[in-house]
C-alpha cells in the first residue's frame, strides 16, 4: 500500500504496559445466550474469540457453561490510556494502522457529507496481551474487536503475526483490512444497524440469531471494500489479492475444518470464506455502502 503521504490518526490510545485486567464477563445489555457472548466478545474479527474466552475460563477456574447461562455480567469499564497520539506508536505496524485508520476516518468523512451528515471518528487502542475495554476485557485470543459501548477499537497487534503465519495471508493490505472491518462496525453502530439486530437477535434463537450475526459481519467486510474503493489512490498491485486471502482464510467453514471439525453452519457467527470474499469484493467494486444490504431478502 502506498501510505508514505497518508496522514496518521490521532485518535489512537495505548494500554501497552498496564498489565491489563483479570478475565471478567463485559456487560451491554441483552439477556439471553447470544446476547451476552455478543456483548462479551463485541464484534470481533474472527471466530476464535469464543474459543479463547473458553480456554481462558478454564484456565483461571471458571465455569465455561457460565457464559451460556447469561450470567457473570458486570457493568461496562474502561481503562484509562498509557499513552494517546503519536505517543501510542511504537513500531512499523503501529504506524500503518494509524495511517490506515486515518483514511477511513477520510473516506467515511466524505461518504457521510454527502448524506448531511457527521461521521463521528471511532478511537483505536493497542494493548498487549490483556485490556479493558467499555465492554470488559479484552483479551488477545478474542482476536481485534469493536466495542459499542465506549465506541473503540481495540488491538493487539500480534494477530498480524497470526495472519501471516498461521492462516497465511501476510501483507499489509491484509492488516487495513482488519481494521477496516472493525471501522465497519462502528458505521453500524453509529446508523443504528448494530441497535435494531441486537434487538432482532433477541426475538429469535441461537441459529437466528448467529445467522443475524453472519449478516453484520458480512456487511462489515463490505464496508472495508468500500473504504478501499474510495481510497484506491493507496492501492497497489497485489493489494486486493491480499485482502482476498485474508477473507478467505478467516471464515468460518476454514477455521473450522483447519480445528479438525466438520463446518457446521448453524454455529457460523462471520460466514463462509467464499462469503467473506463476496462481499469485501462487491464493497470493492463498487466504493457504495448502499450496496452493503447483507440483510436484503
Amino acid at each position: 500500500m502506498r501510505l508514505d503521504d497518508e496522514r496518521e490518526s490521532s485518535h489512537i490510545e495505548s494500554q501497552r504496559g498496564m498489565g491489563g485486567g483479570g478475565f471478567q464477563l463485559g456487560g451491554m445489555g441483552g439477556g439471553g445466550p447470544l446476547g451476552l457472548i455478543f456483548s462479551l466478545v463485541a464484534s470481533r474479527f474472527g471466530i476464535l474469540g469464543i474459543i479463547g474466552i473458553v480456554v481462558v475460563m478454564m484456565l483461571l477456574g471458571g465455569n465455561p457453561l457460565s457464559i451460556l447461562s447469561g450470567g457473570g455480567t458486570v457493568a461496562p469499564q474502561s481503562a484509562q490510556p498509557a499513552a494517546t497520539g503519536e505517543s501510542a506508536i511504537r513500531d512499523e505496524t503501529d504506524r500503518t494502522v494509524a495511517k490506515v485508520l486515518g483514511s477511513t476516518e477520510r473516506v467515511w468523512g466524505e461518504l457521510f457529507r454527502r448524506q448531511g451528515q457527521t461521521y463521528p471518528e471511532p478511537t483505536l487502542v493497542f494493548y498487549d496481551r490483556n485490556g479493558m475495554s467499555g465492554c470488559g476485557a479484552a483479551q488477545s485470543a478474542m482476536g481485534p474487536f469493536y466495542c459499542p459501548a465506549d465506541r473503540k477499537i481495540y488491538l493487539d497487534t500480534s494477530f498480524f503475526d497470526e495472519l501471516a503465519t498461521r492462516f497465511g495471508a501476510p501483507g499489509d493490505f491484509g492488516m487495513a483490512y482488519v481494521v477496516a472491518h472493525e471501522v465497519g462496525h462502528h458505521v453500524q453502530t453509529v446508523t443504528g444497524i448494530s441497535d435494531k439486530v441486537r434487538a432482532a437477535q433477541q426475538r429469535t434463537n441461537e441459529a437466528g440469531a448467529n445467522a443475524l450475526q453472519v449478516k453484520m459481519e458480512l456487511q462489515a467486510d463490505c464496508y472495508a471494500g468500500v473504504w478501499a474503493a474510495n481510497d484506491k489512490n493507496l492501492l497497489e498491485p497485489g493489494d486486493v489479492e491480499e485482502g482476498m486471502r485474508a477473507a478467505e482464510a478467516i471464515g468460518d467453514d476454514t477455521l473450522q475444518k483447519a480445528a479438525g471439525q466438520r463446518p457446521v453452519p448453524e454455529t457460523f457467527t462471520h460466514g463462509t470464506s467464499a462469503q467473506r470474499m463476496q462481499w469485501l469484493k462487491r464493497g470493492l467494486d463498487t466504493g457504495d455502502p448502499a450496496q452493503c444490504d447483507t440483510f436484503a431478502g
